[in-house]
């Protein structure tokens, strides 16, 4: 059992003016993610200005942080937001939908998709290697803010959230499950993926297939929004739910990318 370390949630506070972690994780990731993108991403795709570059973080950076927070309150916490419509503004409290981002970001990458004359999963495939560096700060952002603590455990490195409505209880630190397996394994995994040059689609479909498959299983350690609940039998949660079509959108594209390219082969062949 390991003590939740005496983190401070706020970072800088100066007179009315507060700096949150939270904020700062959003900030460090997507920076990261811009230099990842133009400094190395860019090598093993052609064409890609870095001016366009820099307005597909932009854009995308939007997309994700408006699509996140409305995503969080439709889909967790429309009740709160029926009492309160301000708090929908309130990113710093916490509460980012991470299939709502996806949304948001797919919208970006519609719009940038015909702004430079490109198809939908030339852009997606260009920018989903850098999506776990965001992911892996915004996991760890979730661990200093004391939010989507695991479920009650007795593992050795089981930790004690000193906020009440966890029970005192140690739990799976599953923030830091998903942390190490969205964002350092996904990444890890997209790097060497782009260095074989696949087919169009196969990247997207590779991250979706992966996030999926790792988010559906670090559910069964997460505690579930105590106002939500298991959706079915106890152990099924909006996050899994949530994660399914996102699993089955990678299938689908993976299959449409290798059919494409075994067609395109068998034509070359008989030409």
């Amino acid at each position: 059992m390991i003590d939740f370390p005496q983190i401070n949630p706020v970072a800088l506070e100066v007179g009315p003016l507060k700096l949150h972690w939270y904020g700062i994780s959003y900030l460090v990731g997507i920076g990261l993610g811009w230099l990842y993108l133009r400094y190395y991403v860019s090598n093993y795709f052609s064409g890609w200005q870095k001016t366009v570059i820099d307005d597909l973080v932009f854009y995308c950076s939007i997309g994700a942080v408006l699509g996140g927070r409305i995503g969080y309150v439709l889909f967790y916490d429309l009740q709160s937001f029926f009492h309160d419509p301000l708090l929908i503004f309130a990113i710093w409290k916490g509460g980012m939908s991470f299939h709502g981002g996806v949304i948001g970001v797919l919208i970006a990458v519609l719009f940038l998709s015909v702004r430079t004359n490109r198809t939908i999963f030339e852009v997606s495939d260009f920018l989903v290697p850098a999506v776990p560096i965001g992911l892996f700060f915004g996991r760890v952002a979730n661990f200093v803010n004391q939010e989507l603590w695991g479920t009650p455990s007795g593992v050795p490195w089981a930790v004690v959230f000193p906020i009440p409505t966890s029970g005192a209880l140690p739990r799976h630190p599953s923030q830091l499950y998903e942390a190490f397996l969205e964002g350092i394994i996904i990444f890890v995994f997209l790097n060497f993926l782009i260095r074989r040059h696949p087919r169009i689609g196969i990247t997207t479909a590779t991250f979706l297939i992966l996030y999926a498959v790792f988010r559906f299983l670090v559910e069964f350690f997460r505690a579930p929004d105590s106002h939500i609940g298991y959706i079915n039998g106890g152990w099924f949660t909006m996050g899994q739910l949530l994660s399914t079509p996102m699993l089955l959108g990678g299938v689908i594209i993976w299959y449409l990318a290798a059919t494409s390219t075994r067609t395109k082969q068998k034509n070359e062949q008989d030409k």
